[in-house]
């Protein structure tokens, strides 16, 4: 069973070029934050363009659980009534976080400073990822963590009664594990410093520092140094979330791989942290234009036009993937569809997420004929040039929003449709895929109804 109700089969398949406009939802990251540091803040922080996917409304839940009072007030449009830092209540039953890695982790920082005891769960997916690379830095300000075997959930977390500052290198690049050590340091007194060799996505640091906090990043011999003065009074703030760079990764990557295709994809966030694939794309001859470049709630944005493009492979360097490491899955179904080789490095950090989605790409692209070699930290896919996948394949998505969702995309260029065996998870995060990219003109459908 998925996890997310009874499964439910989707296939993809060839059809008519697609055409028009992409108004992909908001970005997932910035919205688990916008609402963590809204209830950690005093006063009503207004959210617009709020992911709705399951994921987010369940950080939108747990901060109620704290004491917080998080409202909906339209499509996308929510309030947050905050209760300060330090001013999280105990919750009254399991937070229950269902699949999302990124909102249990930050919200494990967000009260592992405060004198309260929370206990944690998740989904099938969500209680086999190891939760310790969390729990070992806020175990330096004083917390204390129960979980099960390997460190996973559930697992009941006990705040620091008198936390200290910590200054924690990150033996990993993840931007969950720096923001949850640097969301920990709002509550303890002096400063808390995170030292990142390798730079991840930094929304927590841009928006701790619209909130009021006082936070600086410098780079240094070791790596980027952010340093966070503790105990800020954080200010209610208006939050206009931009678009999701990975959720139009899905729209882009279709484009360039069904013939005649050319649309656009308005306002989304061109984060120097988050926009690997892009760039990636282009080397590899990916026909894209960033038209009309903007900020819009303090991160740059931008409108991608696309079209249909013939690519080639190529060796994507270790040091980009930090910024693309959500794409990689739908960026080795490009790859099975360019000529020659693409060589992804550095990737070790997808055998952690959702599922080991080096595995699981590479298991599901060799059921749909498509040669691939891999170690822990590389997949290397042999191309086989426009039209040349074969497909015909159902694939097994390990109850993973975006392997789901990137053997469809495959399916909309191979020969013969793909299915994928449970396509529930997309809700998680991307929760109108399936109706946006109908109304391109992808065919992709449900197989029971």
């Amino acid at each position: 069973m998925s996890g997310h109700g009874d499964p439910i089969k989707m296939t993809a398949g060839r059809g008519a070029p697609l055409k028009g406009v992409a108004e992909v939802p908001g970005d997932k990251s910035i919205s688990h934050r916008a609402l963590i540091l809204g209830a950690l803040s005093v006063g009503e922080t207004k959210i617009t363009g709020l992911l709705e996917g399951q994921d987010v409304l369940d950080t939108a839940k747990a901060m109620r659980a704290f004491g917080a009072t998080v409202m909906r007030h339209g499509p996308g449009e929510w309030s947050v009534q905050g209760v300060g830092v330090g001013g999280f209540a105990e919750p009254e039953d399991v937070i229950d976080c269902g699949n999302s890695g990124t909102g249990v982790r930050l919200i494990m920082g967000a009260m592992a400073t405060s004198a309260i005891c929370a206990t944690f769960t998740g989904d099938g997916s969500l209680r086999k990822r190891p939760m310790g690379r969390v729990t070992d830095p806020l175990a330096l300000f004083g917390a204390r963590a129960v979980g099960r075997a390997g460190g996973r959930l559930p697992m009941t977390l006990v705040g620091a009664a008198e936390p200290a500052p910590v200054s924690y290198t990150t033996p990993m690049a993840s931007a969950q594990v720096k923001s949850a050590v640097l969301l920990a340091g709002l509550n303890a007194p002096g400063q808390t410093v995170v030292i990142e060799k390798v730079p991840t996505r930094d929304h927590t640091e841009r928006m701790l520092r619209g909130f009021g906090a006082d936070v600086t990043v410098e780079q240094t011999p070791d790596g980027t140094r952010i340093t966070l003065q503790g105990q800020p009074e954080l200010v209610a703030q208006s939050v206009a979330v931009p678009r999701d760079p990975s959720s139009a990764a899905f729209a882009v990557c279709a484009a360039l791989l069904v013939p005649g295709s050319d649309i656009l994809v308005p306002g989304v966030s061109q984060n120097p942290t988050r926009n690997g694939l892009f760039l990636t794309l282009r080397e590899m001859g990916a026909d894209i234009e960033f038209l009309n470049p903007r900020e819009e709630g303090g991160e740059p944005v931008a409108d991608l036009r696309v079209r249909h493009s013939e690519l080639t492979g190529i060796d994507i360097p270790a040091d980009r993937a930090s910024s693309q490491i959500d794409e990689y899955p739908v960026l080795a179904a490009v790859a099975a569809c360019a000529r020659g080789t693409t060589v992804m490095r550095g990737v070790h950090e997808l055998r952690v997420k959702e599922s080991d989605r080096i595995d699981a790409m590479a298991r599901g692209l060799e059921a749909c004929g498509v040669r691939v070699e891999e170690d822990s930290d590389t997949l290397i896919v042999h191309g086989l040039g426009p039209e040349g996948v074969p497909g015909g394949a159902t694939c097994a998505t390990h109850l993973d929003h975006r392997i789901a969702m990137s053997f469809l995309i495959l399916g909309l260029a191979s020969q013969q449709p793909i299915s994928v065996d449970d396509g529930s998870p997309i809700a998680t995060s991307f929760p109108v895929f399936e109706d946006l990219m109908r109304g391109l003109g992808a065919g992709i459908v449900r197989a029971n109804g």
